[in-house]
């Protein structure tokens, strides 16, 4: 082999090399975790931080990284030509295209690109430091290069997207929670609380608040024994105070404030206490406040309590800091909370399930998808289906499910039976 010969295989397989770690290069910048990165790079890895600023410019270093192995790949293929042209004649372009396709495919693409695929963030941070100084030196050409491809897509119709929008972004994270379908109960209660919290900017305080039909309230006319008995029988802390009606809600009793206002007169309660004055201000807010909001809110104002009311102003119901928790981690019970069997699932696969059970708490606990848009609880979304007020014993299908109601009072449904549609025989 003459000298000549020997520099060619030499070059050629320098080309190789280099186009190995162009392929590589980019693999792993574009698969590498940008959570794990921004983690390393908290932890003060520069490697890391090179690394998230490449990624912030994916145009340049893309268009960087393509140019650099599109002319090693076309400079190592000429010069296999060049040299089996010299020693096979005309043929050597037939033997050098086999032999170069061949090579650069195993050796060039998928070689690099398994190892880089499958170590993404570490060989993303080794390569990093050379990467940047082709993209710095590079960059004229690759911003000329991309604004003729955005001016070839223009005239096409076709628009350069700037990159993922928050809804985009949020679909990924979602697609990521689901993604982590293993590991048994406790990973599955971390994806439902994960979940909860990407629905806390969607889902509004009338969805989880407590009806108005269910809340503790006191007559602040009544007599102050009467209401005494009222807040010693209530297993909640906070209790609204109104006048006259219902709706005219003058203030919020926090026991504590009861207890302080007793002791003040030696223990017992005089007959003149005006239970309004040591009442806290009510605090209003309308039921399309959405639960992120209202937990800003509730940070903000050091508050827990709220009273929910709708766009007439009439009362609707109170929303509380615990009722937003519990959306993210579940039901919080403690020694004073009253349990309520909502929910029964049935030896033959059905479940009975009071009225006012929410949907949301029903997709959270059975990996249902119901539509929880219309109604809130799964006796309003029946409702909302039948577009009537259906009768004892009346079954409908939707959504992959059979509805059968069990009970009615007057013209509320108070249990219902669920029976999924792949638990059914087959006909």
């Amino acid at each position: 082999m003459d000298t000549s010969l020997a520099l060619t295989v030499g070059g050629i397989f320098l080309l190789l090399l280099l186009s190995g770690f162009f392929s590589g290069s980019e693999t792993a910048l574009t698969a590498a975790s940008q959570a794990r990165l921004s983690q390393l790079a908290r932890k003060g890895s520069k490697g890391a931080a090179t690394v998230i600023a490449l990624k912030e410019r994916s145009d340049r270093m893309i268009g960087a990284i393509l140019i650099g192995n599109n002319v090693v790949n076309i400079f190592a293929s000429a010069l296999a030509t060049s040299a089996l042209i010299a020693l096979f004649g005309e043929t050597g372009v037939f033997y050098a295209t086999i032999g170069m396709t061949v090579v650069v495919v195993i050796f060039g693409e998928v070689l690099p690109k398994t190892f880089a695929i499958n170590r993404p963030d570490q060989t993303a941070v080794a390569v990093s430091p050379v990467i940047r100084a082709l993209v710095w030196v590079l960059t004229p050409i690759s911003v000329t290069v991309q604004a003729m491809v955005s001016g070839v897509l223009r005239l096409c119709g076709v628009s350069v997207a700037a990159g993922l929008g928050h809804d985009e972004r949020e679909e990924e994270l979602r697609g990521l929670i689901e993604m982590h379908a293993d590991g048994g109960e406790e990973v599955e209660h971390e994806r439902a609380m994960l979940r909860s919290i990407l629905d806390l900017a969607d889902v509004e305080v009338s969805e989880i608040m407590t009806h108005r039909r269910n809340v503790r309230m006191l007559d602040a006319d009544a007599p102050l024994g009467e209401l005494l008995e009222l807040v010693l029988d209530s297993p909640f802390t906070r209790l609204p105070l109104y006048k006259g009606e219902s709706d005219n809600i003058v203030g919020v009793l926090h026991v504590k404030a009861l207890l302080r206002a007793i002791r003040a007169h030696g223990g017992s309660a005089p007959e003149d206490l005006n239970l309004v004055e040591i009442a806290n201000d009510p605090w209003f807010i309308p039921d399309t406040t959405t639960l992120l909001d209202q937990l800003q809110a509730f940070r903000e104002r050091r508050e827990h309590f709220a009273l929910v009311v709708d766009e007439y102003g009439s009362f609707m119901g109170v929303v509380t800091l615990e009722d937003i928790l519990e959306e993210i981690v579940g039901d919080i019970l403690d020694e004073h909370d009253v349990a309520v069997a909502g929910v029964r699932v049935q030896a033959d696969g059905s479940i009975v399930v009071n009225g006012t059970v929410t949907i949301r708490d029903l997709n959270r606990e059975f990996e249902w998808n119901l539509p929880d848009e219309e109604a809130s609880t799964i006796a309003g979304l029946v409702l909302h289906e039948a577009r009537r007020i259906p009768e004892v014993g009346q079954e409908f299908v939707f959504h992959g499910f059979r509805f059968r109601i069990l009970r009615r009072q007057r013209n509320q449904i108070t249990l219902l039976r669920l029976t999924p549609l792949d638990n059914q025989p087959t006909a």
